[in-house]
């Protein structure tokens, strides 16, 4: 029906007849000479009807705000002072013969251009008029492009696409599975993939070698920025490697990718241990362009006689860490109760802080509500987190784990809010990753998932299980886990042992695990893999807030779809075919006052 899109018009087709089709973005009558912006997928491109063209100028006259036309016409170009130098299209323009209407639009919820000023609630009931913003537009093109180039380097690397089972059963992987009843087995489930994980494993065990598959996955879990009910990984696996060979093998994608795409030339990746990066940055996955780093200062404050800080640095499992900002004595008291707030969230009771204003004056050159708990060890303080005039301290004393959370985080808000920033990209390798965490109760669970290997024997594994580290790896940029992966347990004592540290007993084991023990027994190779999020990947490299600005049909934080209103009711006829039956709603009885 068309010759050309809107955005492809240009100088080198002056003169020629062209036809499109598109929408009305704008609509313009300047003294009986109508100007229609008609807009596509590929851009926009300015039209004139003349009145001597009398059907076409009926048509163009009834046309309003998102009409679907198709017009023919002969490009020139602009008049001199009319053109548009910021507007691809913009040096021409085309003079219409005819136009057709294709179809007819009723008034939308919101003008393309004013998106902002309506929620996002407006905007997803009414997804596919968001959708038709060039801005979207391109964020959905370039995730296509994305999702093309880590194919095409993929297959040339020797990998397969596999696809994997979507309706499977529920196994143990850290959330909760949505489930599917069903119709002919009454009373049981499918479960949908959190990922395909025990699946790629399989197709190791049978040989495939190098498997990989863009896969949707499901997880019944709280939402977030950065989280879906369904999303989408990039799903890797080989035979007979160990962490360096995905590693290498997946960071050459990654810098490829971003060659190509963004024309950004990123670094090699530096490596660190989860220690490092938790004693350093408070976080397994440390934003690196940010300059500040947490101090330990437990041997200091065990010294001072204020329990806020000597309790935690005395205890076991406590942490005092201190945290410079260079410059940061400019902050206001207003501000700094707001990053108490801030850490609040993160369970921190409170947030310590020293002004250094000028240090050569001792502690009167100081300024803060705790310095004189700490008169015998201040000057070694300073020492050590390298204090200068100017700067501001802050300081976090509990258990590791809330200190960790809550100056992991006021770090990455201090970096975005005193604009810290000192590169664009910074990918990371974080590595040797805990085997296990333990629970308030002491109950031990997989930091990953039960598949991945440790990097001892089972007899090790077994002797002393919440020191072990396991076979792990995490990519990380710019603060952000672009994607995780591990070397697999490939042998089935050592499976049936990680299990038994579970607390996953045998018969529990050969329930949900059995068809992946009994495949080990059967020759399994060593493997391993890595899984990307592809959602939160192509969300960094386009620079947006939430994954569902890269997401065609997202849903809210709440699991819906404004859109189509899903979840929603069944007909009493679908339940009794899955042989499901409600409780009924009970209405609150009304109290008396």
């Amino acid at each position: 029906m068309r010759s050309h899109y809107c955005g492809q018009l240009n100088e080198t087709l002056v003169d020629q007849t062209v036809t499109v089709c598109g929408w009305v973005h704008r609509r313009r009558d300047h003294g009986g000479v109508i100007f229609l912006d008609m807009r596509d997928r590929d851009g926009i491109a300015q039209f004139v009807v003349d009145p001597d063209t009398a059907e076409a100028f009926a048509n163009a006259d009834r046309a309003r705000s998102e009409f679907v036309l198709r017009i023919t016409g002969r490009v020139r170009l602009r008049p001199e002072g009319t053109q548009n130098a910021n507007m691809p299209t913009g040096m021409i323009e085309v003079l219409a013969k005819d136009v057709e209407v294709l179809n007819t639009a009723v008034t939308p919820p919101f003008q393309l251009d004013e998106h902002g000023r309506v929620g996002e609630e407006v905007r997803l009931k009414h997804r596919y008029i968001d959708l038709r913003r060039p801005d979207m537009i391109e964020k959905l093109r370039l995730r296509s492009r994305i999702s093309h180039n880590v194919r095409a380097y993929l297959e040339n690397q020797g990998f397969l696409d596999i696809e994997t089972p979507v309706l499977t059963r529920a196994t143990p992987e850290g959330a909760r599975d949505y489930l599917v009843p069903s119709r002919t087995h009454a009373g049981s489930f499918f479960a949908l993939p959190q990922s395909p994980q025990l699946f790629k494993q399989l197709l190791m065990v049978a040989g495939f070698d190098r498997y990989y598959q863009i896969a949707k996955c499901f997880r019944d879990e709280d939402l977030r920025a950065d989280r879906q009910p369904e999303f989408t990984q990039i799903d890797i696996e080989a035979s007979f490697v160990e962490e360096n060979d995905i590693m290498g093998i997946t960071e050459t994608m990654i810098r490829q990718l971003f060659k190509d795409v963004l024309k950004a030339e990123l670094p090699e990746f530096p490596r660190m241990t989860w220690q490092e990066a938790m004693d350093r940055f408070g976080s397994d996955k440390p934003d690196l362009r940010i300059p500040l780093e947490l101090t330990d200062v437990d041997d200091l404050m065990k010294q001072v006689d204020f329990k806020v800080f000597s309790g935690p640095a005395s205890a076991d499992d406590g942490r005092v860490a201190a945290l410079k900002v260079p410059g940061g004595a400019k902050l206001s008291r207003k501000e700094i109760d707001e990053y108490t707030k801030f850490v609040g969230i993160y369970g921190a009771k409170g947030l310590a802080w020293i002004k250094v204003n000028e240090r050569a004056k001792g502690l009167e050159g100081l300024q803060s509500p705790i310095v004189k708990f700490m008169e015998n060890i201040v000057e070694e303080l300073l020492d050590r987190v390298g204090a200068e005039d100017g700067d501001i301290i802050f300081f976090g004393a509990d258990k590791a784990r809330i200190v960790n959370e809550a100056i992991g985080a006021l770090r990455v808000k201090l970096g975005a809010d005193l604009e810290l920033y000192t590169q664009e990209w910074a990918p990371l390798w974080v590595v040797d990753f805990p085997m296990f965490e333990a629970d308030d109760n002491g109950r031990l669970s997989p930091l990953h998932h039960p598949f991945t290997a440790p990097s001892c024997t089972p007899e090790k594994l077994k002797a002393d299980p919440a020191k072990a580290l396991s076979r792990a790896y995490d990519m990380v940029l710019n603060g952000t886990e672009l994607g995780g992966g591990s070397i697999r347990i490939h042998d089935q004592a050592m499976q049936s042992t990680v299990f038994e540290i579970l607390g996953i007993g045998e018969e529990e084991a050969q329930e949900k695990f059995g068809f992946l023990l009994d495949a080990l027994q059967y020759g399994a190779p060593p493997h391993g893999g890595l899984a990307f999020g592809l959602d939160r990947l192509v969300m960094l490299m386009v620079g947006a807030k939430t994954i569902r600005e890269v997401i065609a049909f997202p849903k809210t934080q709440s699991a819906a779809c404004l859109m189509t209103n899903a979840p929603g009711e069944v007909s009493p006829e679908q339940l009794k075919d899955l042989n499901i039956r409600l409780r009924q709603k009970v209405k609150a009885e009304p109290t008396a006052e």
